[in-house]
């Protein structure tokens, strides 16, 4: 199981010690400025017929100017090392993040929305940051700052100090009755959030299905009634959190009035002098900023409770495929693929069948046979319940997923471009293949002539999905980058669907020149003369199999699942 690094490790420790140093540095710089102003206080002020002293003036108000610029520059250092710790986390674990959100089976995805798992990667991080930076370093920090600086005062006035160490005591364990309600508003908070990210997530790559069936309104008040929810959420979390601020708020208010009545009781009683009250009062005004930060640590932590609950469950997601430790290199050959009574539940039952090497091997069957299935597991998206993936006597579970993905190039709907240049796409499989090798995939998959269609050629920008492009030129795009360098087993799932006669030219030439394995899905009678043998697949088992001639003219399966789609075209 992966393990969520703690949020003080490694060098986040040593950032957390300069804060701690700093918080006494404040503390020192706020004591400073207090002993100063209680000799201007005392000295210059308060004293009887004191004769004025220009030089004490100068260097009392000098010294001033000095803390305040200290205190001044250690806030900005507080400020970035904060940051440093928060940021340092959030990349730990966005790393970690990415790391298994690419070892997950897009099957294992299906049941997440996109909007969903973006939570992960964006909202949750910024919550995990924001309590570390602006909550665990904070709170270290202040705590630092007021606990050393009411030591300080302990000295002068043990009495004041005592009743400004109550009063905040008081109003720390205030804030603390509100944890409860904060994590409950913080939740639900995120809970409306996730579902109209997700929403709205959906409504942008399906744009065209809303439009076309005339619902753009409904989905409008669907939006609004979630928008309305989130607000309502967003407004009780910030109605805790103005009450956490509120109590701050009061109890620095509070704090600076209790010092101001204890010590004029200590003045009346002759155990202290004005200056002493007015240095207390003092040092409660200069804690007031890190006491006012202090008021949303709560909401901080209670809303990476949250998203800590949320990134571990993303992280325990079962991935269906697993890579061994230190797995070795898989070894490329003539591409022969065998599989070895192979099962997936609920998809897969017990199919063997070998792929010769250079062959091409045509899946036929009705929907929801296991056709794409079986090629999921050539390309190992997906690791089978029992039985065995051989390429070249290999067992692909044993080889590193890097090696095995390296053997085999795969195209179909479901691997689409990325956003980026044309030129970025076509190189997506070997960033550093050589001219020659460029020349050869363009000219295989008519690109030129794609590219003359482009106004930028080859650095015409494409959006996400491909979209902008046809989609013969998105299909052309993605055999190319398919079969870059030439491995040994190819998969196409449903390439030559509804593409045009020059797109389909291409997959000929592609079938025709390709001089490793080749596994297509496809449901054209006519493609089928370009391959060796066919599988036919129904119900999730290998019905039969054999060459086209054979299987076409027969009573099989194979012959009625294509002599059942040409009649229903002619009646159509």
């Amino acid at each position: 199981m992966i393990q969520i690094p703690r949020a003080i490790s490694g060098n986040r420790t040593w950032l957390l010690t300069r804060l701690v140093i700093n918080g006494f540095c404040q503390a020192a710089a706020t004591v400073a400025n207090a002993i100063l102003v209680e000799m201007a206080f005392d000295k210059l002020i308060t004293t009887a017929n004191a004769s004025f002293d220009n030089k004490m003036v100068w260097q009392i108000g000098l010294g001033l100017v000095a803390a305040a610029i200290v205190n001044a520059l250690l806030r900005v250092m507080e400020r970035a090392d904060a940051e440093r710790i928060g940021q340092d986390y959030a990349y730990e674990i966005r790393m970690i993040l990415y790391e298994r959100l690419m070892s997950l089976a897009p099957r294992a995805l299906q049941n997440r929305s996109q909007g969903g798992v973006m939570l992960r990667f964006v909202g949750d991080l910024t919550a995990l940051r924001q309590w570390v930076s602006l909550g665990l370093a904070r709170l270290t920090v202040a705590l630092t700052t007021t606990i050393a600086s009411l030591a300080a005062l302990s000295l002068v006035s043990s009495r004041l100090a005592f009743t400004v160490g109550l009063v905040l005591a008081i109003g720390a364990l205030s804030s603390m009755k509100l944890g409860g309600r904060m994590q409950s508003v913080a939740k639900e908070a995120r809970r409306r959030l996730s579902n109209l990210a997700a929403n709205i997530n959906e409504k942008v790559a399906s744009i065209a299905v809303v439009q076309v069936f005339g619902q753009s309104q409904r989905e409008k008040k669907r939006i609004a009634r979630q928008s309305r929810r989130l607000e309502e959420a967003m407004v009780d979390r910030a109605m805790v959190a103005g009450q956490l601020r509120g109590i701050t708020e009061g109890t620095a208010a509070i704090a600076s009035g209790a010092a101001l009545v204890v010590g004029a009781l200590e003045v009346a009683a002759g155990r202290t002098t004005p200056g002493v009250v007015v240095a207390a009062m003092t040092i409660v005004g200069l804690l007031v900023p890190p006491l006012r930060d202090l008021g949303r640590v709560q909401e901080y932590w209670h809303n990476s409770r949250v998203a800590l609950q949320k990134v571990e469950q993303f992280l325990k997601t079962p991935s269906l495929v697993t890579e061994q430790r230190n797995a070795p290199e898989l070894q490329l050959g003539a591409g022969r693929l065998e599989f070895d009574c192979v099962s997936l539940k609920g998809s897969l039952h017990e199919v063997s069948a070998i792929a010769e090497p250079g062959k091409i091997v045509a899946l036929v069957g009705p929907n929801g046979a296991g056709k794409s299935t079986l090629l999921s597991l050539a390309a190992r998206l997906i690791d089978p319940d029992k039985g065995k993936i051989l390429l070249d006597g290999q067992d692909l579970a044993k080889y590193s997923l890097e090696s095995v993905r390296r053997a085999i190039g795969m195209a179909g709907p479901d691997l689409p471009l990325l956003r980026g240049t044309v030129e970025k796409n076509l190189r997506y499989r070997w960033r550093d293949a050589p001219v020659e090798e460029i020349t050869r995939v363009r000219q295989i998959c008519g690109i030129d002539a794609v590219l003359a269609e482009l106004a930028e050629g080859e650095k015409t920008k494409v959006a996400e999905g491909g979209k902008g492009l046809s989609a013969g030129q998105r299909q052309r795009i993605g055999l190319a980058r398919a079969i870059l360098g030439n491995p040994p087993v190819l998969l196409l799932d449903e390439v030559d669907a509804n593409l045009d006669a020059q797109a389909t030219a291409v997959v000929d030439r592609v079938l025709a020149e390709h001089k490793g394995t080749v596994l297509i899905i496809t449901h054209r009678k006519e493609r089928l003369a370009a391959a060796d043998v066919i599988w036919y697949l129904e119900n999730g088992r290998l019905v039969e199999k054999g060459p086209p001639e054979v299987l076409l003219n027969s009573d099989g399966p194979t012959a009625r699942l294509f002599r059942d789609s040409q009649q229903k075209v002619l009646s159509a």
